[in-house]
């Protein structure tokens, strides 16, 4: 997995809350073998008249975010069902970030940015997810409707967005400090494993020894 420190690109929004892992890859996609191949189905049914033509008032497929590597959302995104295929469309569509604002409910109860299992897969595949709150979420989506095509860099080490418009803004973000490592040197569970290989060799010496000497 490539180690993720700084990325520019271009920001596109989904102004949607609670979009859920079967709308971000729709079940019938799931029987594909491999792990590639999912990015060209991404909001598959948003995305695609009835006819199979790209719908013209999606925002992905506007001349403008064609190109598009950053992802804005509302609350929730990638609830529903646990697969990690959501991901993959994702990373392999392109987008390398996913901001979407946690909020407070009625109750006072913290409602998420993210789900927990999608979020935790998508560091496992190398994409950043980033909270914000509420009201820096509206000011993001009142950006890209203002000005199509902007740009913004996030860097990772620095815990900030830089959103390069006119005025330019910067965000500061809060991540988890072991999930801000994982990421900076691109480690997969593999990878993880491995740094721990001259500590499990030595163990299974160990215990072979055990073992011949019953």
């Amino acid at each position: 997995m490539n180690p993720f420190t700084t990325h520019k690109g271009i920001v596109v929004a989904v102004d949607r809350a609670n979009i859920d892992t079967d709308a971000i890859i729709p079940k019938q996609f799931l029987k594909l073998i491999g792990r590639t191949g999912f990015g060209q189905f991404l909001f598959n049914d948003w995305r695609y008249l009835d006819n199979g033509q790209p719908n013209p008032e999606f925002d992905l497929n506007k001349p403008a975010f064609k190109d598009a590597t950053i992802l804005v959302a509302r609350n929730n995104f990638g609830c529903g069902s646990s697969r990690e295929h959501a991901v993959w469309a994702v990373a392999q569509y392109g987008l390398r970030v996913v901001i979407a604002p946690w909020r407070k409910d009625a109750d006072g109860s913290r409602i998420p940015g993210f789900a927990d299992i999608f979020r935790n897969n998508c560091v496992k595949n190398g994409v950043l997810t980033i909270e914000l709150s509420e009201a820096e979420v509206d000011q993001l989506f009142g950006f890209i409707k203002a000005q199509p095509g902007v740009q913004m860099t996030v860097d990772l080490p620095k815990q900030t967005l830089v959103l390069h418009g006119k005025p330019e803004q910067v965000f500061k973000f809060e991540i988890d400090a072991g999930v801000k490592d994982y990421l900076l040197r691109g480690l997969d569970d593999i990878a993880l494993t491995l740094e721990k290989e001259a500590a499990i060799t030595a163990f299974e010496k160990k215990h072979d020894v055990q073992l011949a000497a019953r």
